[in-house]
């Protein structure tokens, strides 16, 4: 829906809140699709949205969960965890059982475990099976209701096995299993409808099939979907027994999710956090990263610390520390933003680890020279008594800070990565230590060893 329409229900939808009109909101947001409802009730006060849920809920139970679903497990969970548990499993039953999964491992402890106790049990895997499985993998993402055809069938048994089959999730694919439904082919949709219906599976289908491990990382499965262009990826489990599938639109959210997350992490801010979360929730994500920052911050001032005598000897200088120091920063985070992408998707990998950390190196330095030399000019231009020596002091400290921040922008998230710490969550903060404490150095240290040709000194 575009934006312009969505802005106008919302209103309507707030007014109807406001003035009690229950059967007019329903016939209103009745009409509406489960993603744009997601979007609305995003944009209401909880008070509105827990009006607008329940309401929906009591007229048509699918379309509220379809809406849940839309929202997403923490928020569709917030909507959920005033229900008993008894209404919680039978609401679970509306949806897809990854989706009901996902919700479930969101609500309270208590609740949760009340609710699976009264879902009942579909054939195959079911949530409480899925919730084995860690957070954030294929098995946690995948949906267990999947299609299969035995290898031993015909085309037209196929066909006619498809036909009468309920509930089937994707079918441009069909995956082919052996009698212990161990994965071992598939075959497109439209191969099966070009060949004689008396033609065996065997001969027709692929037995190279893109598949994943069940525990296998979301972003992983989100990669090898995206490189090869799949619209379904299989999954199945250690024994390679195909028991779930996850579609092309899990892993759309999926590559949201860690974008959004990355980004996020990169300025210090919990994935967690959001511009809809409480000032309390937002408080307590942020801190801990500001108190880290704090402490690094002191740091660089005991740098600058131990050229007290070079400032007060010439003032000046301190006027054009910010500079390197910023500058400095500035380059890291266009490195750190280019190379934790590339790990995030792969281009980056310990083969060509070495190249990456020189032509960054070398960027870093080109661009040190390039600022640098500007930076200088200004300076002579601007400070007291045209002092050129000042503009070539600050020149050099900037190529040197501007190589090393490229070279730690590198090395860094590299290093992090081997440590199995995200990169994304903890590099800006040392990043930022970094720049910061060569930038004063080099600047102060440079200004030191040419203190007596300064003007100011």
């Amino acid at each position: 829906m575009p934006s312009r329409r969505i802005d106008l229900v919302l209103e309507s939808v707030k007014r109807l809140l406001r003035l009690g009109a229950t059967p007019n909101l329903l016939n209103l947001l009745l009409k509406q699709h489960p993603a744009d409802l997601a979007q609305i009730i995003t944009e209401l006060s909880e008070k509105d949205s827990h009006t607008a849920f329940n309401a929906l809920v009591e007229r048509n139970s699918k379309l509220a969960m379809e809406t849940v679903s839309e929202l997403g497990p923490e928020k569709g969970a917030e909507l959920l965890a005033l229900r008993p548990a008894d209404e919680i499993a039978r609401l679970m039953q509306l949806i897809p059982q990854d989706d009901a999964a996902a919700l479930i491992g969101q609500l309270p402890e208590e609740l949760s475990a009340a609710a699976l106790e009264l879902i009942k049990p579909k054939p195959g895997v079911g949530v409480t099976e899925l919730l084995e499985y860690e957070e954030k993998t294929a098995g946690r993402l995948m949906n267990p209701n999947v299609f299969a055809l035995s290898e031993d069938l015909t085309a037209g048994e196929a066909i006619t096995a498809l036909q009468t089959s309920r509930d089937v999730e994707m079918v441009f694919y069909l995956y082919v299993v052996d009698n212990r439904r161990h994965l071992v082919g598939v075959v497109s949709l439209r191969r099966l409808l070009l060949v004689t219906p008396d033609t065996p599976l065997k001969r027709i289908m692929t037995t190279d099939v893109y598949s994943a491990r069940v525990d296998t990382d979301q972003e992983d499965v989100a990669r090898q979907v995206a490189s090869y262009n799949l619209l379904a990826l299989p999954i199945v489990d250690p024994e390679n027994k195909l028991v779930g599938l996850i579609t092309v639109d899990d892993v759309i959210d999926v590559i949201k999710e860690e974008a959004t997350e990355d980004v996020l992490r990169l300025a210090g801010v919990s994935g967690e956090d959001s511009v809809l979360s409480t000032p309390r929730e937002s408080f307590l994500k942020r801190l801990p990263w500001l108190q880290i920052n704090l402490i690094t911050a002191f740091v660089a001032a005991y740098v600058v610390g131990l050229f007290t005598k070079t400032i007060k000897a010439a003032p000046i200088i301190a006027a054009y520390m910010p500079v390197v120091a910023g500058m400095g920063g500035n380059a890291a985070t266009q490195t750190l933003a280019i190379v934790v992408r590339g790990l995030a998707l792969g281009e980056l990998t310990w083969t060509n680890a070495r190249q990456v950390v020189i032509k960054e190196s070398l960027v870093g330095l080109g661009n040190g020279v390039a600022t640098g030399a500007v930076g200088a000019l200004i300076v002579w231009g601007t400070s007291p008594d045209h002092d050129w020596v000042l503009g070539v002091i600050l020149g050099l400290a900037m190529v040197i800070n501007m190589f090393v921040a490229a070279a730690a922008g590198t090395l860094i998230p590299l290093g992090l990565r081997a440590l199995k710490v995200d990169p994304a969550l903890a590099s800006s903060v040392v990043i930022t230590t970094f720049t910061d404490v060569f930038g004063f150095f080099s600047f102060l240290g440079l200004s030191t060893l040419l203190l007596r040709f300064l003007h100011a000194g």
